[in-house]
């Protein structure tokens, strides 16, 4: 399948009934995730873009409030370990937002999710992943999609919003990497948020005087809720999954995302929209899908 599927854990699973309610489990995460991941995008759209509140002070205030609300999850002090995760966090925050001021929405998806797939694959092969033919026909017709919905509609980028939004991409990458190590889901997000929001705070001088108070509340909004919340189930739900479907899952959040925007803002759903979701989807199905493998031989002898 994708790059190589490491199964979930099946030291959770002691028979077919556990087995199943884990995969539930796991989708169920999965998709409250990328649920998460789409709001984030829209609330950015709609604050940053109608110029409701600056970048800068827009991701001082939704990392400020995700570690405060993550701050009784915080256990232990923050040590040196989880400096790499909270930088990936601060870097995919701040390219974010402030590409989001100067590119297209859809532009702006299509280099992010680009940039992800591209820094969550190419970590799986420099591990010894493979990349099966399962897994390279899911990931390019999912990422067929993307380009599907998207490109048609994405203007010619600035070359620094680019640079900005690619480098978002690739922390990001980075970030969901790094959870995959496993561990203490909801501490090793609540450090994250509480480093990357003490570094975050000088982007606050940035044009502080075009917040305003809806401006501030989206910000809030977004980093309690599509922040710190998302991000701790992705962290929990990441290590159970292969990086082929870590990446191709992610690109279901483009997708979502459009959907949204057309029930919330009475956009119509084109026919484009109807085949790429049907293609992203479709990529992340073969990807997901188990390969039989092999019974193992028996060990010992018969009489």
């Amino acid at each position: 399948m994708g790059l190589r599927q490491s199964p979930v854990r099946d030291s959770l699973a002691d028979g077919p009934a556990d087995a199943s309610r884990m995969r539930l489990s796991t989708v169920l995460l999965v998709v409250t995730a990328v649920l998460a991941f789409a709001g984030n995008s829209l609330i950015a759209r709609t604050a940053i873009g109608q110029d409701l509140i600056a970048p800068g002070p827009f991701s001082v205030i939704r990392l400020l409030a995700g570690a405060l609300v993550l701050l009784p999850l915080l256990r232990r002090k923050p040590r040196p370990e989880d400096i790499p995760g909270a930088l990936a966090l601060l870097a995919y925050v701040i390219g974010f937002s402030f590409a989001y001021r100067e590119l297209s929405a859809a532009t702006g998806a299509l280099i992010l999710f680009a940039a992800v797939q591209f820094t969550i694959i190419a970590a799986g092969l420099m591990r010894g992943e493979r990349l099966g033919g399962r897994g390279f026909a899911g990931l390019t017709l999912a990422g067929g999609g993307i380009v599907w919905l998207l490109l048609p509609n994405a203007a010619t980028p600035a070359a620094l919003p680019t640079f900005m939004m690619a480098a978002a991409g690739m922390a990001w990458g980075a970030y969901t990497i790094i959870g995959r190590q496993g561990g203490d889901a909801m501490g090793q997000t609540a450090r994250s948020f509480v480093i990357a929001a003490l570094l975050s705070v000088p982007f606050g001088a940035i044009d502080p005087d075009m917040s305003t108070g809806r401006g501030i509340a989206l910000a809030a909004f977004a980093g309690v809720v599509t922040s710190a919340f998302g991000y701790v189930l992705w962290y929990k739900v990441s290590p159970r999954l292969s990086l082929g479907v870590v990446s191709s899952s992610q690109l279901a959040t483009p997708i979502v995302a459009a959907l949204a925007a057309t029930i919330l803002l009475d956009e119509p759903v084109s026919w484009r929209l109807a085949l790429a979701g049907a293609a992203v989807l479709g990529g992340i199905a073969l990807t997901i899908s188990p390969v039989r493998q092999k019974p193992e031989p028996r060990t010992g002898s018969s009489l």
